[in-house]
């Protein structure tokens, strides 16, 4: 079984998918123990971490001055390193019940594609100083494939599409290899701005993100419905600077979404255009699986669909495909040996 398997009685290997909005943790033999927003406090006047997960996100723009509220992965990458070191160490203590083991565990850390070597050991560094014995990087469609338990050690193309906060990644993936791949940043996040800007452009009503993101799940869709649905807005009118109430449709948030749609289609056409003519039967036989929050949002399957000519399901529990995908490797790395990002071959010492 190579290197996960020794020491396994004196750690816990852990898969990690370490996303934008929300972290996941899943332990080997446990499954997943965690969901986390991926948002850190800290006390710029004590450099001191006053929060992690639930409870800082309760925080966001509700902090004083002198409480910097983070979100410390941008567009599914590392912005700020030693506060996203903070959060993996914080996850990693909890997924082990804060008893420190005599080995610390190793990782399997889902991340966007394309990533750079840069970024690819920025993640990798941060997991070791969290207390990882070892890090190991595996690309976040391809861990969703696993998760969602897709043929991908097969010589048919399967095409996956995960929709998180920060990016949005499509692969086509074949053999155990990934044939065409592109991380596009129009995903949940920006799904927010656009709903943020729609408001302010024609209701001239300020909003927050948390705001946009209620609303994104409460009302939001992507195809008419046949019964509409409301939700109740307040925010702050740029005329008079006070607060004014409006209410949201799912019509008004499909108006919203439209661009950001139009480039995620953009984006699975380039991936569509780099594949292989014989993988594409394949595509286009067993169709499109779509996994990720994103996933979650009223009729994209179907508009997808439309506009591709495929078929695209969503897969089961989309949420937690790519961390559970991760967690299958660390059951059983060697067939994935080569899904490994920048790493050398994992069954070197079996």
């Amino acid at each position: 079984m190579g290197k996960f398997s020794k020491n396994y009685l004196f750690s816990n290997d852990i898969a990690i998918d370490l996303g934008t909005g929300n972290t996941l943790v899943y332990v080997r033999g446990k499954g997943v123990v965690l969901s986390e927003p991926s948002v850190v406090a800290v006390n710029d006047k004590t450099h001191q971490v006053v929060a992690i997960g639930k409870e800082a996100k309760t925080m966001l723009g509700k902090a004083p001055a002198h409480i910097r509220v983070v979100r410390p992965l941008s567009h599914g990458v590392i912005s700020d390193f030693e506060v996203t070191e903070e959060l993996l160490t914080y996850l990693i203590n909890k997924a082990q019940n804060g008893r420190a083991k005599l080995f610390g565990p190793r990782v399997v850390i889902g991340v966007p594609t394309g990533v750079t070597n840069v970024q690819s050991r920025a993640v990798r560094d941060a997991a070791k100083n969290a207390g990882a014995r070892e890090a190991f990087i595996l690309e976040e469609p391809v861990a969703g494939a696993i998760g969602t338990k897709l043929p991908v050690g097969e010589a048919v193309g399967t095409m996956v599409v995960d929709i998180g906060a920060g990016t949005t990644d499509i692969a086509v993936i074949a053999l155990n290899g990934s044939v065409a791949s592109k991380s596009s940043q129009v995903a949940g996040d920006r799904f927010n701005e656009n709903i943020i800007d729609y408001v302010r452009s024609e209701f001239k009503l300020g909003i927050g993100d948390g705001t946009a993101e209620d609303v994104k799940i409460q009302v939001g869709s992507v195809m008419p419905l046949a019964e509409s649905l409301t939700r109740t807005v307040r925010g702050r009118d740029y005329a008079t600077g006070l607060p004014r109430e409006i209410t949201l449709s799912d019509e008004h948030v499909r108006e919203a979404l439209t661009p950001s749609l139009e480039a995620l289609m953009d984006a699975m056409k380039e991936v569509i255009e780099a594949t292989q003519p014989e993988l594409l039967s394949d595509v286009l036989e067993r169709g499109v699986t779509v996994f990720g929050g994103g996933a979650l949002l009223r009729g994209l399957p179907q508009a997808l669909s439309k506009m591709l000519g495929v078929p695209v399901h969503v897969a089961p529990d989309p949420l937690t495909a790519v961390v559970r995908g991760a967690g299958i490797v660390t059951e059983n790395p060697g067939p994935y040996a080569d899904f490994f990002v920048d790493e050398e071959d994992i069954l070197s010492e079996a």
